[in-house]
């Protein structure tokens, strides 16, 4: 396996793509820029079709989905007893999902947000970049 220039393994984009789909709870980071300062908060997601898919209500992350941002969404896990764990990081533009044909699709999907509120709308990451590492 390669690893990086700190010694980490670094994950292939099919062992990203397993992790990505199987990693339990399903919860991520989701990284934008809005007026130039960063910006990383918590989502629920699934990883459907190729793209990381999360539903949110109307503020600074929609606000970056509706305007097609670069956006950042990393997930990971870790086990402090053994020191080991993995981090996948999908870099993309976001944008939110208007389509009726793929929003009933979306709905029928098992996508449900722990934070309160409507989440109403989905939000896609259609990813341009699939990263991970491994520390073990």
């Amino acid at each position: 396996m390669a690893t990086d220039r700190n010694g980490l393994t670094v994950l292939t984009v099919d062992e990203c793509l397993r992790l990505l789909t199987s990693h339990v709870p399903r919860v991520g980071r989701i990284a934008f820029v809005p007026d130039g300062r960063p910006v990383i908060l918590p989502v629920n997601y699934l990883f459907h079709e190729g793209s990381v898919v999360f539903r949110s209500d109307p503020g600074s992350k929609m606000a970056a989905a509706s305007a097609c941002e670069h956006v950042a969404f990393e997930v990971d896990a870790i086990d402090p007893t053994w020191e080991e764990g993995w981090s996948v990081l999908v870099q993309g533009r976001g944008e939110q999902v208007t389509d009726p044909e793929e929003l009933e699709h979306l709905e029928a999907l098992p996508l449900r947000p722990w934070a309160p509120g409507a989440k109403a709308a989905y939000v896609r990451i259609s990813s341009t970049q699939i990263s991970g590492r491994r520390i073990e």
